[in-house]
């Protein structure tokens, strides 16, 4: 049977290559700084995105709450989307754990938030209010289907965190595909940040981990808040060697998980019933939705398909999410239409 899974691409496994130098790497005390294996793994993301230091922490999650920490104290505000991952899906542990209130702004489509927007939730300098410190992106964009932020735009965020002295942070989960979605180097895209977070779990298929990256003073705080959260590990190098795999190896072969979200967006869209969010994806994500003439619920949907071999997210009613990544071939994108057209047989009003 078949055993397509396209609810994330959280659900990569380590590649062969990554086993084995996750076997074979020299390993030391990371709390103490001596993992040899780490230390080049932060060094090389650091280098990736042209900062100057970098922080291998367990998480995506733990990565930006680490960042918002070092940049913010209780009781600051932070700027961010209605529809950012750290607002929605990670479990308010900036106010939680850090005592930072989040202020959100309207995300826009294609996951940009509008200057306009943002100046007018920027704080004025009074005792009622939290002081505003703090405005984050998210690039590419989850809940926006996968879109990347432009160069431009970043550099137009900037400008308005300059005239207010404001820092600014990127959730890059996934930012190694918005470049290749922009066909620009990450470089580019994280150089208007303070400070970057991205994952090397998701499309660049490390089993764990993800790395903060900024300037050496925002890392000295960035790691202690790391400890404060209990991220700090010891032979952490088994770990950071898969990640050194995923920079080295991984990245060059997005465009492929790219070219296959598309070929599936296409073919689904000829589907009755079947309505494609935005087009074609800008990266591996696709959305579609199940129009009315659809008897079935997304929920429903979703248990024939598993039925069938294929496993999707449901993210509404009748609303769902596929990511294609590396274990994700041409065969399976057949595949998965082919699922899709028997789901729907007999469904249709």
């Amino acid at each position: 049977m078949l055993n397509i899974d396209l609810r994330s691409d959280t659900v990569t496994l380590p590649t062969p290559a990554m086993r084995e130098a996750m076997a074979r790497a020299p390993l030391g005390d990371d709390v103490y700084g001596e993992d040899p294996t780490v230390n080049r793994l932060q060094d090389l993301a650091a280098q990736m995105l042209g900062k100057s230091a970098g922080l291998f922490v367990p998480s995506g999650t733990m990565g930006n709450l680490a960042s918002v920490l070092a940049h913010c104290g209780r009781g600051d505000e932070i700027l961010l989307g209605h529809l950012a991952h750290t607002f929605l899906y990670e479990a308010g542990g900036i106010a939680a754990l850090g005592g930072v209130h989040p202020r959100t702004v309207q995300n826009q489509p294609d996951g940009t938030l509008s200057l306009d927007d943002l100046r007018a939730a920027i704080r004025a300098d009074d005792a009622h209010f939290p002081p505003t410190r703090l405005i984050a992106l998210e690039n590419t964009h989850n809940r926006c289907a996968g879109t990347a932020l432009p160069v431009a735009y970043g550099h137009a965020v900037r400008a308005l965190a300059d005239e207010y002295g404001l820092k600014m942070h990127l959730d890059g989960a996934r930012l190694f595909n918005a470049a290749e979605a922009l066909g620009v180097s990450a470089q580019e895209l994280a150089a208007p940040f303070d400070s970057v977070t991205f994952c090397l779990s998701k499309a660049l298929c490390a089993p764990v981990g993800s790395v903060i990256v900024g300037d050496q003073a925002f890392i000295h705080r960035a790691h202690r808040a790391r400890k404060q959260l209990g991220g700090g590990m010891r032979q952490a190098g088994v770990l950071a060697a898969a990640g050194i795999v995923a920079l080295e190896t991984m990245v060059e072969r997005l465009k492929e998980d790219h070219a296959r979200a598309q070929l599936l967006a296409g073919q689904l869209a000829e589907l009755p019933g079947i309505i494609l969010d935005s087009g074609l994806p800008q990266s591996n994500m696709v959305y579609v939705t199940l129009d009315e003439t659809v008897r079935l619920d997304g929920k429903a949907m979703q248990e024939k398909l598993v039925g069938l071999g294929v496993k999707v997210g449901v993210v509404a009613s009748r609303r769902f999410r596929l990511v294609t990544h590396y274990w994700v071939d041409d065969a399976a994108i057949v595949a998965t239409v082919t699922a899709f057209r028997q789901a729907l047989a007999g469904e249709m009003l």
